[in-house]
């Protein structure tokens, strides 16, 4: 497992620092809105996903520059982590699908943008824990990349679309 994780190490780093720099930029995009965004039922919850989603990147990032660490080490950390997004992903989509006013089409757009990129971490996951590394840290990678493009559209949300 260590040569396939040493594989992924100056994607891991560069991961780690584009997805905390969104990350940052989202909170401050959040705060330049904020009383729009908390004046909405559903957009508060979006938002944490968002940044969960972002922060489970980072924390994917981060332990696979982990040396030595087994393979189904690294996937049960995966793990761990995704369970706390997917609490904030599921509240996110229970508010969605309660909004009133909203096209069906609608909600189906903002739960698969958030939803979308937790899938691939879920299956990194699983395939490391069963001992398919190279598989497993090429979903995580997908993973990684669906989050930065959910921060970014979700950026745009806090940013420009709040305000419509």
């Amino acid at each position: 497992m260590a040569e396939s994780l040493e594989a992924w190490t100056d994607f891991n780093v560069a991961m780690v620092g584009a997805t905390a720099a969104l990350a940052g930029l989202l909170i401050v995009a959040m705060s330049v809105n904020i009383s729009a965004i908390v004046a909405s039922p559903a957009l508060p919850a979006r938002a944490a996903a968002s940044i969960g989603t972002l922060t489970l990147a980072i924390v994917v990032g981060a332990i696979g520059l982990v040396p030595g660490q087994p393979g189904w080490v690294h996937g049960l950390e995966v793990l761990v982590a995704l369970v706390v997004v997917l609490a904030l992903e599921v509240h996110a989509v229970r508010l969605i699908t309660a909004e009133s006013g909203r096209k069906p089409s609608e909600r189906v757009g903002k739960i698969v943008a958030g939803a979308l990129p937790l899938g691939p971490f879920v299956v990194g996951a699983a395939l490391l824990l069963v001992g398919a590394p190279a598989a497993g840290l090429a979903w995580l990678a997908g993973g990684c990349v669906l989050a930065i493009v959910g921060g970014i559209l979700f950026s745009w949300v806090a940013l420009v679309e709040v305000l419509r």
